[in-house]
């Protein structure tokens, strides 16, 4: 998974990089909610996560998690089980087709190495993978040095480095994923600790509806901070 290069107007200057980077990861060692898939660095476990937080509340996969795990313990447990059944343990969760994908998954991986793959290239092979369910599984369960850019990750990442960017173009989100490349850690382990941190920053903090600049760890590398004080931010 190669970020392009950063466009023409867009720079992420060494030493912002790093002051975000630290007063980042230092805000979520301190108010990182403890959440359980946070816990874990099972492929699987963190799969399951990633896939019902697609689209469905905290709190609600939080009812649900345990008990699926509790029925499917294992990524074979899906394989080996029909596909109906896998979509009566999601019921109330919404949006089937996670459901049928991963069953589908868990069918392909079966066939093949029965594990799955930590590289973010190899996982986007398999159904119902996307660019940033890859970069998840391949942070939050192998620590490797991967980008990852969802909806939260988006908007801190455009409000912080190109605040006149249009996220909905392709330009973009080649842009933003290029951004979320370059403002990595050097190593997996950090990484991990990086990602979930960007995602918590936008979740808790830089919320789509408002702004919160006057607690935000990283309000003085924040340009659009800089270009509104009073927190009115796009």
């Amino acid at each position: 998974m190669t970020a392009p290069r950063l466009p023409r107007g867009v720079r992420v200057p060494d030493d912002v990089r790093r002051r975000f980077g630290r007063r980042l990861r230092a805000w979520f060692r301190a108010n990182g909610r403890d959440l359980p898939w946070r816990r874990t660095r099972d492929p699987y476990r963190v799969l399951v996560s990633e896939l019902m937080l697609q689209q469905t509340q905290v709190a609600r996969v939080l009812e649900r998690y345990d008990e699926f795990l509790r029925e499917f313990p294992t990524l074979g447990t899906v394989a080996r089980s029909r596909q109906a059944r896998v979509m009566e343990a999601w019921e109330g969760l919404g949006y089937y087709a996670r459901a049928r994908n991963l069953h589908a998954l868990a069918r392909a991986v079966e066939r093949g190495e029965g594990a799955l793959p930590s590289d973010p290239g190899e996982l986007r092979r398999l159904p119902g993978i996307g660019a940033y369910t890859a970069g998840a599984v391949a942070s939050f369960a192998y620590e490797r040095r991967a980008p990852l850019v969802d909806t939260n990750v988006a908007r801190v990442l455009r409000r912080v480095f190109a605040p006149r960017l249009d996220p909905r173009s392709a330009r973009g989100q080649q842009t933003l994923w290029a951004i979320a490349e370059a403002v990595l850690p050097r190593t997996g382990r950090a990484t991990w600790v990086h990602n979930q941190a960007v995602m918590e920053l936008g979740a808790l903090i830089c919320t789509a509806r408002v702004a919160r600049c006057d607690v935000c760890p990283v309000r003085d590398v924040c340009r659009s901070a800089k270009r509104d004080r009073a927190g009115r931010v796009a």
